[in-house]
């Protein structure tokens, strides 16, 4: 779902909600509210419900929510059957991923059906990234940190992948870059579709986001979803 809503709404402002930057005010600006150069908001709620009072007002809440012009977008890595059941009657769409073993999850939606997400691989993302394929980068972050994939993992595949583009798109040659082959073509033909100077701003925003974080200025994970939403 999220997909398709980044490629339908690309403009659209998003905001991430968690238990620890919940603000009732703010949720009501995001019920009823709307971007101020933006038809709607993508709200992203992300596992909001361990909470007891966050839980109780948002149950209350639902058929606002619901009715809103606005976008939510849940993910609950646990929920009792009970409260999945509202959020289902009030839903337009709702999956489930159910936990199965420390390698992966089985993806379970309306009608029974199940299958295996099987094994993630993290290469993915810097293929999306290289592609710049947002939509689709963001959605395999949302499995990525699903999986708790750390930050700094996921920022060290972009930037693995970022280097490799800066490298291709000076050399010549494998040889010259110094990277293999198969990468280096891979990389030489992502690199068209950034600016040599856009690679270069990435590089230095990718750079500030590990150190702010080190030195206590932000959020890794909330930056670097950000960071991705900006590409």
């Amino acid at each position: 779902m999220s997909d398709g809503l980044l490629k339908k709404k690309p403009d659209a402002a998003f905001f991430r909600v968690t238990a620890e930057n919940w603000n009732q005010v703010n949720f009501e600006e995001y019920l009823a509210g709307q971007g101020l150069f933006n038809d709607k908001y993508i709200v992203f709620l992300d596992n909001i419900l361990e909470e007891t009072t966050i839980k109780d007002y948002i149950l209350e809440k639902l058929p606002e929510i619901s009715k809103s012009a606005n976008i939510f977008i849940w993910l609950e890595r646990k929920i009792a059957k009970p409260v999945a059941d509202k959020i289902k009657k009030n839903a337009e769409k709702a999956q489930e991923f159910l936990e199965t073993s420390e390698k992966g999850r089985d993806f379970s939606v309306e009608g029974g059906k199940t299958f295996s997400l099987g094994e993630f691989n993290i290469f993915s993302l810097a293929d999306a990234f290289g592609r710049r394929d947002k939509k689709n980068l963001w959605t395999l972050y949302q499995k990525a940190t699903m999986r708790e994939i750390p930050a700094e993992e996921i920022s060290g595949v972009l930037f693995w992948q970022l280097k490799s583009m800066i490298l291709a798109e000076k050399s010549k040659s494998a040889e010259e870059a110094g990277i293999k082959p198969f990468v280096f073509s891979k990389a030489k033909a992502f690199a068209r579709n950034y600016k040599e100077d856009e690679l270069k701003n990435i590089s230095s925003e990718l750079v500030s986001i590990y150190h702010d974080s080190h030195r206590g200025i932000g959020d890794f994970e909330t930056a670097l979803e950000a960071f991705i939403l900006g590409i």
